[in-house]
């Protein structure tokens, strides 16, 4: 497989050091963190997130003091990096734990005040903003393209199952669609981030609820246009993105960074232990994302979670990317996804393969295609720059 697999036959232990691995971690911290845990790892993937927690938090606790080092020193450009990586620690290892687990409410607080004050001593082109969402508000992370002098586009980009805004900063897709022109806002919606976490806004198969919103508030900032405002979404975001375009057509395009077709069908597949899981404590991971108190409310919730019959209203350019060898969302549901987007003037279904990389869940193995491809779709259909 293409994962680095640090932890023999632990899938979701290794995704998540992948993803750490691609949102900045460094390879000698990551040995620090996990050389300690094989044999929690071998226990399975929940048995042993306590200590996954314990390790981790070891070594970001002594990346701020590290940094408040540096602060204290003028250097703040080293502290800041030092911050982020931390918020990253803490954030993966929150991520690993099971819902009202001891210590990860702490630790989740931890991440955040180091996230923000990185991005305030580094200087970092990112500005946290919140966005109007009765009865709460959702924070976001908004990234302006350099060198605006006229309203510019901009992408909405919307998380997973188990994302947050921060870990789509760390995506570097921001970083790439700035290049190109274009601004980004990365959002908590609800059932992910802070909207889950402080306002216990819990997740709707009816992404348009929060996406239209979102699109408001992007349509009213004077640096963006809106009539050349698209979203993207990854992982679970590949069936939010779409229901949000279906019926919110101000959205001018649009990207499923992972096709998710019909997720629905694919918890009687997790029932069934078919495929693997994206976080430890996987049932009670979402029920808490949606509020339910049982596996079987859990599952009568997401029963609207599928795209067949909806999608076409799409009358926008639409893509869709997948692994060839993902092992959470089969192939088959990208491909449905495509093969219904039937009104969009301009359809993509894009598959990487061994040739390129990025095969695994959403790229975990190399984000790097997924991010270029992504950024050059919106550069094209938005009207960025590729060059």
């Amino acid at each position: 497989m293409a994962l680095f697999e640090y932890f023999p036959n632990n899938y979701v232990w290794n995704l998540s050091v992948n993803i750490a691995l691609g949102s900045g971690a460094q390879i000698g911290e990551i040995e620090d963190m996990c050389r300690p845990l094989r044999q929690a790892a071998a226990e399975g993937a929940d048995a042993g997130t306590p200590e996954f927690l314990q390790q981790w938090i070891r070594v970001a606790d002594n990346l701020i003091e590290l940094a408040a080092e540096d602060e204290a020193k003028g250097r703040n450009f080293s502290a800041s990096g030092k911050l982020q990586r931390a918020a990253l620690y803490y954030l993966t290892a929150e991520r690993m734990q099971g819902h009202g687990h001891p210590g990860r409410a702490e630790t989740y607080d931890k991440a955040q005040r180091a996230f923000r004050r990185a991005l305030i001593i580094g200087k970092e082109d990112c500005e946290r903003v919140e966005v109007p969402y009765e009865p709460a508000r959702l924070a976001g992370l908004l990234t302006l393209a350099p060198g605006i002098r006229t309203r510019s586009p901009c992408v909405l980009y919307v998380n997973g199952l188990d994302s947050c805004k921060e870990l789509l900063y760390w995506s570097r897709l921001p970083q790439a669609l700035a290049r190109r022109g274009i601004s980004t806002l990365c959002i908590d919606q609800p059932g992910t981030g802070e909207a889950l976490r402080l306002h216990e806004l819990h997740a709707t198969h009816e992404s348009e609820r929060w996406a239209s919103p979102c699109y408001d508030w992007l349509a009213s900032h004077p640096a963006i246009d809106p009539a050349r405002i698209g979203i993207v979404g990854i992982s679970l975001g590949g069936y939010f993105a779409p229901r949000a375009v279906a019926f919110e057509p101000r959205f001018a395009s649009g990207v499923a960074w992972g096709g998710n077709h019909n997720w629905a069908e694919v918890q009687q597949r997790r029932l069934r232990r078919e495929g693997e899981n994206p976080v430890p404590h996987y049932w009670n991971h979402v029920m808490w994302v949606f509020g339910a108190r049982s596996i079987d409310a859990f599952l009568e919730m997401s029963r609207g979670m599928h795209l067949d019959g909806v999608l076409d209203r799409i009358r926008v350019p639409f893509l869709v990317t997948h692994g060839a060898r993902d092992r959470q969302i089969p192939l088959e549901y990208a491909q449905q996804t495509y093969d219904q987007l039937v009104n969009s003037p301009r359809r993509e279904l894009k598959v990487f393969t061994e040739r390129e990389g990025g095969v695994e869940h959403v790229g975990a193995d190399n984000m790097s295609y997924g991010r270029d491809y992504i950024a050059d779709w919106f550069a094209e259909t938005l009207g960025g720059h590729l060059a």
